[in-house]
């Protein structure tokens, strides 16, 4: 299993639509909206690296008023 944070920009305004949005898709464990420098965090989580761009790329990145995503995969050490 992978899990990644997703750190999202949004149009101005578009924060708490964006974040609703992104909770309803598949493999999104958690969205919120937040301050600082990005608008949306979310944890998701696939069962490899390709599902994850794949979810990211095609899913995620589809939803109306995003402008930016950032992906941070999580890292056990």
């Amino acid at each position: 299993m992978v899990q990644a944070y997703i750190l999202i920009q949004t149009e101005v305004g578009k924060a708490a639509s964006v974040a609703k949005a992104i909770a309803a898709i598949s493999g999104v464990t958690m969205a919120e909206d937040v301050t600082g420098p990005y608008d949306v965090i979310a944890r998701v989580e696939a069962s490899n690296v390709d599902d994850l761009g794949r979810l990211v790329i095609a899913k995620l990145q589809d939803v109306a008023g995003i402008t930016r995503t950032l992906t941070c995969t999580v890292v056990h050490v």
